[in-house]
This record gives C-alpha cells, sequence and structure tokens, in this order.
C-alpha cells in the first residue's frame, strides 16, 4: 500500500471552512487553488455544485456555499380544503376508497390534501384515508395508495371562479379534457362524459388551512394494483365498478 502523500502547508491553507451569521457556510480559497480553477472553467465538478456565489480578493476568493436541505422537511405549500361541487354536493372519499358526494357539512371523509405537483398541477389525496384520487386510461375514477402519473390533475380556474380538474395525461384526440365531475345527483361520472363548460365540472375548494407536504414519491403504473377496484393497473381492463366497488355514472355531463 502505498503512503499517503503529507500535506504542504500550502495545501492547507488552500480551503478554509467556517460559518458566519445566519449560519450560512463560507469557504476561502486560495486564487490558485484547483477548486478556484475548476470554478472558473465551469466544471461541474461536486464543489462547484455546492457553491452559490463567490467574491474575488488578491490571492484568495471567498465561496458561498449552497445550503443543504433536509429531504425530510415538508418543502410543498398547498391547503387542506373541501371540495364542493356546483351540483350542490361536496366530493368525498370514502374508507373502503368509494368516491362519491355528501351534503353533510361536517363529514370527516369530505376533507382533502391538495398538494402542489407542477406548475398549476395538484394531487388530491383523501385526510382520512390518505389515498390519491387517480383518472385510468378510460376515464374512469379510482383511488390509489400509491402517487402515479394518473394521480395527477391540472388544476384551472373557469368563469366565475370556478376551478376544474383535468387529468394530466388522458384527454380526447380532439385535445378536450377530461374532467372530475358530479351529476345532479351527486355521482362521480367518467372523465370523458364531463365538459368544462359545464355545472357537472365545477368546484369551489373552500380551504379549512395551509399545509406543508413533502413531495410525493412517484411510482410507476405497473408496480401495484388499484385499490378501488383491485383490477392491476397493468392489465389496463375496462371496468363499471372502479369506484370503490360501486357503480359509476355513465350519464352525459350536466
Amino acid at each position: 500500500m502505498s503512503a499517503k502523500a503529507a500535506k504542504t502547508k500550502e495545501d492547507k491553507d488552500a480551503s478554509k471552512v467556517f460559518t458566519v451569521l445566519e449560519g450560512k457556510d463560507y469557504i476561502l480559497l486560495r486564487d490558485d487553488s484547483a477548486e478556484c480553477v475548476c470554478l472558473e472553467r465551469k466544471d461541474q465538478s461536486l464543489f462547484h455544485t455546492k457553491c452559490l456565489e463567490f467574491f474575488c480578493c488578491p490571492f484568495w476568493k471567498l465561496f458561498i456555499l449552497k445550503q443543504k436541505k433536509n429531504p425530510e422537511e415538508p418543502q410543498l405549500k398547498g391547503i387542506v380544503t373541501k371540495l364542493y361541487s356546483r351540483q350542490g354536493f361536496h366530493l368525498q372519499l370514502q374508507a373502503d376508497g368509494t368516491i362519491d358526494s355528501t351534503k353533510e357539512e361536517d363529514s370527516s371523509y369530505a376533507i382533502f390534501n391538495l398538494i402542489p405537483v407542477g406548475l398549476r398541477v395538484v394531487a388530491i389525496q383523501g385526510v382520512q384515508t390518505k389515498l390519491y384520487l387517480a383518472m385510468n386510461n378510460e376515464g374512469y375514477l379510482y383511488t390509489s395508495e400509491h402517487f402515479t402519473q394518473e394521480c395527477k390533475f391540472k388544476e384551472s380556474v373557469f368563469e366565475n371562479y370556478y376551478v376544474t380538474y383535468s387529468s394530466m395525461i388522458y384527454r380526447q384526440q380532439s385535445g378536450r379534457g377530461w374532467y372530475l365531475g358530479l351529476n345532479k345527483e351527486g355521482q362521480i361520472m367518467k372523465g370523458n362524459h364531463v365538459k368544462k363548460t359545464k355545472p357537472a365540472a365545477h368546484f369551489i375548494p373552500k380551504p379549512l388551512k395551509v399545509a406543508m407536504y413533502r413531495e410525493p414519491s412517484l411510482h410507476d403504473l405497473t408496480e401495484f394494483s388499484r385499490s378501488g377496484s383491485g383490477t392491476p393497473t397493468k392489465s389496463r381492463s375496462a371496468s363499471a365498478m372502479m369506484n370503490g366497488g360501486k357503480p359509476l355514472s355513465h350519464n352525459g355531463s350536466t
């Protein structure tokens, strides 16, 4: 085994790390040190990625290191809210995975986490069940224990401040979106039967509080089975019983 070469005094002085006010870490480097050369050449070295900015002075350069973020800390600001339909019902996600609606103001199953997962893109998660709302490639809504691409909904503000939620990955060939919707009886509708101009697609969020969330871990669609139907996601088979074991409404949008 070759012995490590002893560092010279110049090498030891080449970098000095210290902490100043507000807990920010700084590093002081000799102007001719290897790290300075890498930074000036814009090499994507490990040191380069840690630096936020630097200041020059004779013989030395002062770099501000980027603060490390704890991946366990919540980073996304969302809301805990009810989703009130223009049809007169609150959207509801029951303990068995059933997606339906209720007129009860105090139903704990009508409370959702609205988690931002992109620009005007949200995940809708039941507070009580921790299940995500999802829409498959046939327009059926179902619930999932895992966050997938089918759990992403585009949040759009319609006229009169109503909000619509459409699938991020599925739509008509014409480009028309597939929307979360309730009919006049408060039944969940197939997304491809809901038009954004109709009351079926219109919701008013009723925020209860602001909350911080960790970014959901994105799972592949083929990794697991849908919790609501027991039908493997990878089979992509049509089912009229996707909604927690209860039939979905096939009525046109109202």
